[in-house]
């Protein structure tokens, strides 16, 4: 069995705006009822009651209006009332007198059934009773339905008599009836209109969602150049928009990982090939043989784990806490980054400049990028040549740089030097994997900058930079 928590977002949203709207159309009818179904008895009651008054009033005066004298008998009194009064819709009055044949009165509608009403043995009893006891109010059951019967009795020294005023109050809330069919049937029409409405415009919103359900399967299937399509400006537009981000950074972070892991199954073939071919031909007894092939392969071994660390250290790259940032002296940075080039080779080390400011930088990581490339510039440099290191602050940027007065890179190698693998034309000198300056442009990613070459007269000038915002600038160096 369906249960409601199976059911689509649409049809649930659907079926609790049309339960709500249900819910409020209901107590509003409700309310409605009750309410008119109060007012009207108060103004069936304040009627009757205001019929029982004007008699008791003419009564108590006593003066005939047609003489100008007392009245002589009850029955001129009834009478005169009688003659003077119109009943409103659904009301009666009669007068009844020993003796005499008693008057009929209907309202609206009722003149022809005042008198078969006034007639009836259950309705003379009734009048009779209360009579007896005084006067009074009851409820009787008529042809014409549920009828309010009130008693005024009336006697002077000759006769005696009833003013009595009927009700149908039957016929009184018919009208109400009418009314509330009315509203049922406009309710019942409204609340189809509601729901199909609520229908329509939940399919419409949740058409973004639909879409990225459909884009969620494609790109499961293997399409990660699957986007969705941006319309509106709603919540769900930034939805789709932010979503479409995400997708945009997690096909880039695909192709790269899938890139990486096929550069590496390349360059790991190599050393594994190697590795294997070695040990498939060493002579077993041959002594010399087997300390030459281990120190071949502790070689390859050294170099396959160089690798391995360096693709690990382009992997992390792409974490979130790759870089954590924290207040950097450059004076300090860029010190303690000479001091540790000097172990590189027997190069003429030198600041080409400084500022004492502070920045807010992950100064281990940019420490490894400059000794990466300060170790690039001692493999393309001779012993004695210049390698510089500067720093400098402009428009909100930290730049660091490596500079060296060694042969340059090569026009053919300059659009291709910080991509993955790719090594120099130069390969006398470049003995590594090609992953050294993709680490430092990594870094400078990750920090929000860049990596850029100069073209300077001599030599080669590879910069760092790095956004930092507002430096805390003690002076210029």
């Amino acid at each position: 069995m369906t249960t409601f928590t199976t059911l689509t977002v649409r049809a649930r949203i659907t079926i609790v705006v049309a339960l709500l709207t249900a819910l409020a159309l209901v107590l509003a009818g409700v309310s409605a009822y009750v309410v008119e179904m109060r007012r009207l008895d108060r103004e069936v009651t304040a009627s009757m009651e205001q019929e029982v008054e004007e008699f008791n009033t003419l009564a108590d005066r006593g003066e005939d209006p047609a003489t100008g004298k007392r009245f002589t008998s009850i029955y001129r009194l009834m009478e005169t009332f009688m003659s003077r009064n119109v009943p409103e819709a659904n009301e009666m009055i009669f007068a009844t007198l020993s003796g005499h044949k008693g008057r009929y009165l209907g309202g609206p509608g009722l003149r022809d059934e005042a008198k078969p009403f006034g007639e009836r043995e259950e309705f003379k009893r009734t009048v009779a009773d209360l009579s007896a006891t005084g006067g009074g109010t009851t409820t009787i059951d008529s042809p014409l339905g549920k009828a309010i019967v009130v008693v005024q009795p009336a006697t002077d020294n000759n006769e005696s008599g009833a003013f009595v005023v009927v009700h149908l109050i039957e016929r009184q809330r018919d009208e109400l009836y009418d009314v509330m069919r009315t509203f049922g049937i406009v309710a019942g029409i409204s609340w189809l209109i509601v729901t199909l409405i609520a229908f329509v415009l939940t399919g419409r919103l949740l058409r973004p969602v639909r879409r990225m359900q459909t884009t969620a399967q494609q790109i499961a299937q293997g399409d990660l150049s699957r986007r969705m399509e941006v319309s509106g400006n709603n919540d769900l537009t930034e939805l789709t928009r932010t979503v479409n981000d995400m997708l945009d950074r997690i096909e880039w972070a695909f192709q790269t990982q899938r890139q990486l892991l096929d550069d590496a199954g390349h360059e790991l073939r190599t050393p594994l090939t190697v590795l294997q071919g070695h040990l498939e031909i060493a002579d077993p007894g041959d002594a010399a043989e087997i300390e030459q092939t281990r120190e071949l392969l502790l070689d390859e071994i050294a170099r396959m784990t160089r690798l391995v660390e360096d693709i690990l250290m382009l992997a992390k790259s792409q974490r979130p806490d790759f870089v954590q940032p924290s207040d950097v002296d450059l004076n300090v940075l860029v010190g303690t980054v000479l001091e540790k080039c000097r172990a590189l080779g027997e190069r003429t080390w030198k600041i080409d400049a400084c500022p004492e400011a502070s920045v807010r930088i992950d100064g281990q990581r940019i420490t490894q990028a400059l000794l990466q490339l300060a170790h690039n510039a001692v493999r393309h440099t001779e012993h004695g040549d210049l390698i510089a290191i500067g720093a400098r602050l402009r428009d909100g940027r930290a730049e660091f740089w490596v500079r060296d007065t060694g042969p340059g890179i090569a026009p053919e190698d300059r659009g291709h030097i910080f991509h993955r693998f790719r090594r120099g034309s130069d390969t006398t000198r470049d003995e590594g994997f090609g992953l050294g300056l993709s680490i430092v442009s990594a870094i400078a990613e990750a920090h929000g900058g860049y990596v850029q070459l100069d073209d300077p007269p001599i030599g080669a000038t590879l910069r760092i930079v790095v956004p930092v915002g507002d430096a805390h600038v003690r002076g210029e160096a």
